[in-house]
């Protein structure tokens, strides 16, 4: 697929209002704002459950939709115009998108963590506009050619499995040990992969629902568990017992943000384990503190992800240690994209991705090479 730029058209993007509201316009194709700048011709974008969540409560914490917004930050897409000092991508390319743009000369960034810039410019999130349109600017330091065996949607995983690299390399070093993964969705099936890729003898994936757990013996899970409604304590002890860990987990991820997952994962940790908050959901959970503090464990937050975390994810998938295959269940044309959130509300299948305007869906699709 190829887009020459001087015919580059109008920018159709689908927009949210306030109120939950959904509409197409015509926005103007973006422009170059420095000489490091390109332009990407979205072709594929996959749903995020930050997306659902400011369509169905119009904020996130202290993001508020305000004004009409365009969600979406999980794309791929091909390069259609460069800017004259970028030298290490060009038109034709074909790239997955960081879509976080952080100030480089703050604090945080200085030290190493530009997850943290308090001035990040992210996709999606207010006032910021996302990337469910035709055209999306991007810094070329944001752009990571994809590898030739990664189709385009297949493309638009990288950023979640960009979170799950994030959170695995949170809990230290993972070889020959035992992690929990509570939440068999998206970033908790690739938390699973990229626990067993960083040498987890044993992973343990955990949900309520059983298509999604058998999809995590595919994905890097060697055991799942499906809880029941006893208490958190009980399926921790019969989370350990199924699988025989006398000590408990060593690690334990939750992509989930549900406080029973949290008070099951933090009985179910070893002594001085590593537990890592990965998903978001009620702000203010309780949570067993006792068992933290009488476990001498380590009890992280997980946000986005840093340096290094894109890079790690492509040479993953580039070396096949991770494999995306089967993930991306549910595809939908730019016309049908607020079908395509009701099914994610829905809980069907695992990731829906909506493709590009006036895209042919079999070129998302396909691979530079087999």
């Amino acid at each position: 697929m190829t887009v020459k730029p001087e015919y580059l058209t109008a920018n159709q993007s689908f927009v949210l209002h306030p109120g939950g509201k959904f509409s197409y316009e015509q926005r103007p194709v973006p422009n170059l704002e420095s000489d490091r700048d390109v332009i990407v011709r979205i072709v594929a974008t996959g749903l995020c459950g930050s997306d659902v969540h400011y369509w169905q409560h119009g904020r996130i914490g202290q993001y508020v939709v305000e004004n009409p917004i365009i969600l979406g930050h999980e794309s791929s897409g091909i390069i259609v115009k460069c800017g004259d000092n970028v030298s290490d991508l060009a038109v034709g390319d074909r790239v997955m998108l960081e879509p976080g743009f952080a100030c480089n000369i703050c604090h945080y960034c200085r030290s190493g963590r530009y997850n943290l810039c308090e001035s990040m410019r992210f996709a999606a999130t207010p006032p910021y506009d996302g990337t469910l349109a035709k055209y999306y600017r991007a810094p070329s330091n944001c752009c990571y050619k994809l590898p030739p065996h990664i189709s385009l949607r297949d493309g638009s995983m990288i950023e979640p499995l960009s979170v799950a690299v994030h959170s695995c390399r949170l809990a230290g070093s993972l070889q020959e040990s035992s992690v929990a993964v509570f939440g068999a969705g998206p970033v908790g099936l690739l938390c699973s992969a990229v626990a067993r890729a960083f040498g987890a003898s044993t992973v343990v994936a955990i949900d309520i629902v059983e298509s999604r757990l058998t999809s995590a013996i595919k994905h890097g899970a060697t055991h799942t568990y499906k809880m029941s409604t006893e208490s958190p304590e009980a399926n921790a002890r019969t989370l350990l017992d199924s699988i025989g860990l006398k000590y408990g987990f060593d690690a334990v991820l939750d992509a989930t943000g549900a406080e029973p997952c949290l008070s099951c994962g933090i009985h179910a940790l070893t002594r001085g384990g590593t537990f890592v908050q990965v998903g978001l959901g009620n702000p203010n959970p309780s949570i067993p503190v006792g068992q933290i503090c009488d476990k001498e464990a380590v009890f992280k937050g997980s946000f986005r992800y840093g340096p290094g975390d894109f890079k790690l994810a492509i040479d993953l998938l580039n070396s096949r240690r991770v494999k995306l295959d089967g993930l991306v269940t549910h595809e939908f044309s730019f016309d049908q994209a607020e079908e395509a959130f009701k099914n994610v509300v829905g809980r069907a299948g695992i990731k829906s991705v909506i493709y590009g305007p006036d895209l042919d869906e079999t070129e998302a699709n396909q691979c530079a090479s087999n």
